[in-house]
């Protein structure tokens, strides 16, 4: 908690020094609409997510073993670590840094550097700095255009909070099924699947890797648009009763 209060610290600071602005350019204070954007983007990566999952287990013929006992209080946690370290993430590579190139050196630029350092970071994270070159850029392919998408979503509605659902959504999903640390496997275990190797596993990961990214930018790009006609639509009738 003390590290999050840091980078809290750090952003405003910077957004004063640089932009002369405070942390409410980050759309981060949870107004009406951005709670929505939150639970909006939480929801629909769940969804993507079992999608995601459920063409896994056909595909590679997986068995699941739900638990025996399933500890409520644990999936708490993991929701409370999840968001915990998903603000997190997103205040260093989508909050006051991406803000500040996003003035400075444009959108499209500022959008592919935090995509491409967000990717680069996933192979320190995931302890992969010793894999081979090609594990190495898938993760960098996978999670960049990931935060390639999580950092258009923060461009776009000019707030933090639905990329941050969307990563939180992901995070705490993933949990409930498939083994990580500090919590995992909390609701259902693998037992069996078909394996994969060599060209087999790049022709069906890398699909699978960017499948949820792919849908997540539909769904803004849609939701974008709707939001856009709806509110021409309102001046529309605004104007035919004044």
């Amino acid at each position: 908690m003390l590290g999050l209060l840091v980078i809290i610290v750090i952003s405003w600071v910077l957004l004063h020094l640089i932009e002369k602005k405070n942390i409410e350019a980050l759309g981060i204070i949870p107004t009406r609409k951005r709670s929505v954007h939150f639970f909006i983007g939480f929801t629909i990566m769940i969804v993507i997510c079992l999608i995601s999952i459920f063409i896994e287990s056909f595909i590679l013929k997986v068995v699941w073993k739900q638990n025996d006992t399933i500890n409520y209080l644990s999936i708490f946690d993991s929701f409370i670590y999840h968001l915990r370290s998903a603000l997190t993430e997103d205040l260093v590579f989508r909050g006051a840094i991406l803000y500040i190139f996003i003035q400075r050196i444009g959108t499209r630029k500022a959008i592919l550097l935090s995509a491409f350092v967000f990717g680069v970071y996933h192979i320190f994270s995931y302890g992969m700095i010793n894999s081979s070159l090609i594990a190495i850029l898938y993760i960098i392919i996978i999670t960049g255009f990931t935060g390639y998408v999580w950092a258009y979503t923060f461009d776009k509605t000019k707030s933090i909070m639905m990329g941050l659902g969307f990563h939180l959504g992901y995070n705490f999903l993933m949990s409930m099924f498939y083994e990580n640390q500090p919590y995992g496997q909390l609701i259902f275990q693998e037992i069996s699947k078909t394996s994969l190797i060599d060209w087999n596993w790049m022709f069906y990961n890398i699909p699978k890797g960017l499948f949820p990214s792919i849908l997540t930018l539909i769904f803004v790009k849609q939701y974008l648009k709707y939001q856009a006609n709806k509110n021409l639509n309102n001046e529309k009738d605004h104007k035919k009763l004044s």
